[in-house]
């Protein structure tokens, strides 16, 4: 992970691109063609997701952890030219600030 600065950079990129519709219950992430239907009323399906992903013994289990995490891959290796440890660190934080965002409705 050379410059950190750089991915969050990325990270905020691919964030201000996902689109929550709090109306319809779907995010649209900028990583697929369409838009995901989710449960965004309690309970929450976020948290268990970040639970996964820290809780991952394997480099490469957090790539099982998202429906969209092979999407996520390529979008950010294409994109933005991340290693496998870049991506994953994007990754991690990606969930955990999508589910901080679902949580307070924002």
């Amino acid at each position: 992970m050379n410059d950190k600065k750089y991915l969050d950079k990325v990270l905020g990129y691919i964030v201000s691109r996902t689109k929550i519709d709090y109306d319809k219950d779907e995010i649209i992430f900028p990583f697929t063609n369409r838009a995901t239907p989710v449960s965004l009323g309690p309970p929450l399906p976020l948290p268990s997701l970040a639970s996964r992903l820290t809780t991952s013994t394997s480099s490469l289990s957090f790539l099982r952890s998202f429906p969209f995490s092979l999407p996520f891959v390529k979008y950010c290796n294409g994109q933005f030219g991340l290693t496998e440890d870049e991506i994953e660190y994007v990754y991690r934080r990606y969930v955990e600030i999508i589910e901080d965002i679902i949580e307070n409705g924002q």
